[in-house]
């Protein structure tokens, strides 16, 4: 028998009553009701309240734990007094008259926040003693869920044929998107290993390898700033690539993977599945982003050429966006629209109302020939009360503040369901863009395979190249992103020399896959679903930090552990590093 428990403090129901139990846990509350003491004890399972005798000694004891000192509890289970029963927790028909009650380890500092309680906290103290902050049930069953959300995943990855694969942790650097973090090599003086941002050539290798079907829950580390859906430092997914493949094969096996663990971990209604497939052009100009949050049912629509036969002189020459909202809108709700405009950089933001009689009013109707005002009202679908509002500046400005536009009158207009996930596939996204020095760069990953192959790197604008790349988006939030890969090398080397590379940087850079591809290999494709951002859409959690146990704040630092911190000169010396430090 356990030495501090037979049960769990959930287990404790009518079916013990008379018998002699022991449990073990937290002190959660105390009760002193002047001639006995109620406790109740909590462990990860639940809570069970247990009561001392009358003696004063027992009395006296109980009534001086310290709350969230841990015990043991040995005693009798005895049915409640009816008007004690709490329904609301599992062993509320129960208690434990106590016979026994040891401290197993006794708080000696004072706490530095409530365990459970809907106050605010602050964070830096929450991280600070992430310990304690463990304790409290919402973040215990996140947790919980994380744990069971990741055994389905890697389930029905076997299920489905998948090999788990761990890849290296210490490898080499290389240009991914992001920062690498670096480990100084203590055996070769000057050279650095570097954290895997991702498993990419990794994976990519075990398809030349012959490893037909991969996957691991794999952790990738990226040195990036941190937002509400992005922790900085490393994260967690799903990582899996296929031989023989293109683009649909991954979607057959990775989107029933999706839907299935949504539909059993949450109660959240998912609309459509299969999901919905929108090409990156497509979302761009509907949406204003490559990541749509599909249960915002405004879109936007282009008005360019419509505004090209007009006068109003800030809409001329520029690309003009628009949003239709439906119903009246108040003057306030105008100058807030507006405030926020200006907030994101935008000098104004124009509108019009449209009247009973299908007229408009606004500032800029009179700079829309009368002739002209019917086709507005067609182009853009318009009725009688609706408001539309209108976004002009270069292509890529307009598209981007288009997009927050539309999100903001979403969240302002109470437009956003919360009941339900809305998934999509964004796919034919360029494989191309142009840098702020107006060079060519790769726009999503470099080890896509273009579509039309060499024949399109050779013959077509590079900017009018598509890849088979595509990603996973859920209400607005990227889940996962994929491609199929170039695996062909002078497919590999026209991109990569196209993007600004020489082929002996390739062979730098990527010498692994440089040398795997000229010993014949397969056509893979994959894809990366993260683990940390599907836990925070199943929690319905604010920030990601609350589905991670030990999460880094958002200047990536681990105030718990102290980390980043200093280390001695003889570590560094070790290393061969030498640390200049301005006085």
């Amino acid at each position: 028998m356990n030495e501090y428990k037979t049960h769990n403090c959930n287990e404790i129901s009518l079916n013990h009553v008379g018998q002699k139990v022991r449990i073990a846990g937290f002190v959660q509350t105390i009760r002193d009701m002047g001639g006995i003491v109620f406790l109740d004890i909590r462990d990860m399972y639940g809570i069970t309240q247990v009561v001392t005798s009358g003696k004063p000694e027992d009395v006296d004891f109980a009534s001086h734990i310290p709350i969230e000192s841990t015990v043991t509890v040995y005693g009798t289970v005895r049915k409640r007094d009816a008007d004690t029963i709490n329904l609301k927790l599992k062993t509320g028909e129960v208690e434990i008259f106590i016979e026994e009650i040891k401290i197993l380890g006794k708080r000696t500092k004072l706490l530095p926040f409530e365990i459970n309680t809907e106050q605010e906290i602050r964070e830096d103290l929450r991280l600070q003693h992430r310990f304690l902050d463990l304790r409290n049930e919402r973040l215990k069953n996140n947790l919980v869920l994380r744990a069971n959300v990741i055994q389905f995943l890697r389930s029905q990855m076997i299920e489905q044929g998948f090999l788990e694969v761990q890849t290296p942790i210490l490898t080499t650097s290389s240009p991914e998107g992001a920062r690498d973090y670096l480990v100084p090599s203590r055996l070769h003086e000057g050279k650095f290993y570097a954290l895997p941002q991702a498993p990419q050539q990794f994976k990519q290798l075990l398809m030349v390898s012959g490893i037909d079907k991969y996957f691991q829950i794999a952790p990738c580390f990226r040195d990036e700033d941190s937002r509400a859906d992005r922790a900085p430092g490393e994260f967690y997914q799903l990582d899996m690539e296929m031989a023989y493949a293109t683009q649909e094969d991954v979607f057959s096996v990775i989107e029933p993977v999706i839907y299935n663990t949504f539909k059993k971990f949450s109660n959240k209604k998912i609309t459509q599945y299969p999901f919905p497939r929108i090409s990156y052009k497509d979302s761009m100009l509907k949406y204003g982003t490559d990541k749509p949050d599909l249960r915002n049912p405004l879109y936007i629509i282009d008005l360019s050429d419509f505004f090209s036969k007009c006068t109003f002189k800030p809409f001329i020459d520029r690309t003009v966006r628009a949003i239709k909202v439906k119903g009246h809108l108040s003057k306030g709700f105008h100058e807030k629209l507006l405030d926020f405009a200006k907030s994101i950089g935008m000098g104004g933001l124009g509108y019009l109302e449209v009247q009973e009689d299908l007229s408009f009013k606004g500032p800029i109707d009179k700079f829309i020939p009368d002739e002209l005002k019917k086709d507005l009202l067609q182009l853009a679908d318009l009725e009688k009360e609706d408001t539309i509002f209108f976004i002009a500046d270069n292509e890529k400005r307009a598209t981007e503040l288009a997009g927050q536009i539309r999100t903001e009158l979403g969240n302002r207009l109470d437009l956003i369901d919360n009941s339900k996930f809305e998934f999509c596939w964004i796919n034919d996204f360029p494989i191309f863009e142009l840098d702020e020095r107006n060079e060519l760069q790769f726009s999503h990953n470099p080890f896509s395979m273009p579509q039309g192959g060499l024949d399109a790197l050779n013959s077509k604008n590079p900017l009018d190249i598509l890849a088979y790349q595509y990603d996973i988006v859920c209400n607005g939030i990227e889940l996962s992103s994929g491609a199929v890969r170039n695996h062909d090398i002078n497919v590999m080397l026209k991109a990569f020399t196209m993007a600004g590379y020489t082929e002996e940087e390739v062979k730098s850079k990527f010498g692994a896959l440089y040398t795997a591809f000229q010993f014949g290999a397969p056509p893979h494709a994959g894809i990366a679903p993260g683990v940390d951002r599907m836990l925070m859409l199943l929690t319905d959690s604010e920030s990601i930090r609350e589905v991670i146990a030990f999460p880094l704040n958002s200047k990536a630092e681990d105030l718990m552990m102290g980390a980043p911190g200093n280390v001695t000169r003889e570590q560094l010396r070790d290393v061969h590093i030498k640390i200049d430090i301005k006085e």
